[in-house]
């Protein structure tokens, strides 16, 4: 991984001009191929009969709720736990029989990292770059994670964001062709979380496969070239973010709560749908699903001109990926 001549500027967001990732992706090799997946627990499919592919050199999010089977799934994969049916294939194999093959290749992150307390930062990378054979340079790793600062503080005196970017580094400290993260912003700060993403960035640049979880919909949104969404054990949705959000678009503005409608309706004459969202919002969506057309938006403002409704915070807003899993996994708590 080229971190550059000055790891703190990371450069331009990898993310911000990207195109067509979904066919980028399509048409890569599968770096992870998971099929008919099946783990059970006290007779229970904790992982149902679940497919899963991640293209080489991509970022991968794999969402779910609590006690969908995604952490189940993706120990599978890391060779962390036996399968009770399926197969699960790491850069074409085993991570179960061909564990020592794989080790060098794959880098795995976890939200406990395991970390020996006692040792200094920078100790325990380096400790881990002398496994490899072509390793990063750790002191490049900790300055990009903003760590370098703490090199010589030992790990249990490193606050919970600190000890976690250390072990997002011990990850990828070895070059690995393929990489999890497990929730690798969980618990960070703003600037943390931008530095990981960097990071990330940094990996996908340099064709490194990312598999992440995340509980976080929009570091999906903006990391992902594909999105897998798992509940119940099984896929339930997967693409790219935009396939997956689609075009459609929402006009929203406030208002005196129950307001009437019935003259909007009449004049969007069936093009779009007018609903009370709650007390005093209001929400237009072209009810063929896409985009809002600026004469449908000219002719909201032009009713509220009319009828001498001041819209407030009027606003035009896309579905989310927050939308979509909310939408496929349900609103109850778990």
């Amino acid at each position: 991984m080229q971190l550059g001549s000055n790891p703190k500027v990371p450069g331009p967001d990898p993310y911000a001009t990207r195109v067509n990732s979904s066919d980028r992706a399509a048409v890569r090799p599968a770096a992870l191929q998971v099929a008919g997946l099946v783990k059970r627990y006290g007779g229970r499919a904790v992982v149902d009969h679940l497919d899963l592919v991640a293209p080489a050199g991509a970022v991968t999010a794999v969402l779910g709720p609590n006690g969908a089977g995604k952490t189940t799934t993706i120990e599978c994969c890391e060779g962390l736990r036996r399968p009770d049916a399926g197969s699960v294939r790491v850069l074409g194999l085993d991570p179960l029989t061909d564990a020592a093959a794989l080790r060098p290749r794959v880098g795995v992150m976890l939200q406990d990292g395991g970390l020996p307390t006692g040792a200094r930062a920078a100790e325990v990378l380096r400790h881990v770059a002398a496994m490899h054979a072509r390793p990063l340079p750790p002191g490049e790793l900790l300055d990009l994670l903003g760590l370098a600062p703490h090199a010589r503080t030992t790990v249990r005196r490193l606050s919970g964001g600190q000890r976690q970017r250390l072990a997002l580094a011990a990850a990828v400290v070895g070059r690995p062709e393929l990489v999890f993260l497990d929730e690798p912003t969980a618990g960070l700060d703003p600037q943390a979380r931008h530095a990981v993403w960097a990071l990330v960035g940094h990996l996908r640049a340099d064709g490194v496969t990312v598999v992440l979880t995340t509980h976080l919909m929009d570091e999906a949104e903006r990391l992902a070239d594909q999105v897998v969404v798992v509940d119940g054990g099984r896929v339930v949705a997967q693409g790219a973010p935009a396939e997956l959000t689609g075009t459609a678009s929402t006009l929203s503005f406030g208002a005196p709560a129950g307001l009437d409608l019935a003259g909007l309706r009449a004049a969007l004459a069936g093009a779009a749908a007018v609903h009370e969202t709650a007390p005093g919002r209001f929400a237009v969506e072209p009810t063929d699903g896409g985009a809002l057309d600026p004469r449908l938006i000219a002719t909201v403002t032009a009713w509220c001109a009319d009828a001498g409704v001041l819209p407030d915070g009027l606003a035009l807003a896309r579905r989310t990926l927050e939308d979509v899993f909310l939408d496929l996994t349900g609103r109850a708590l778990r």
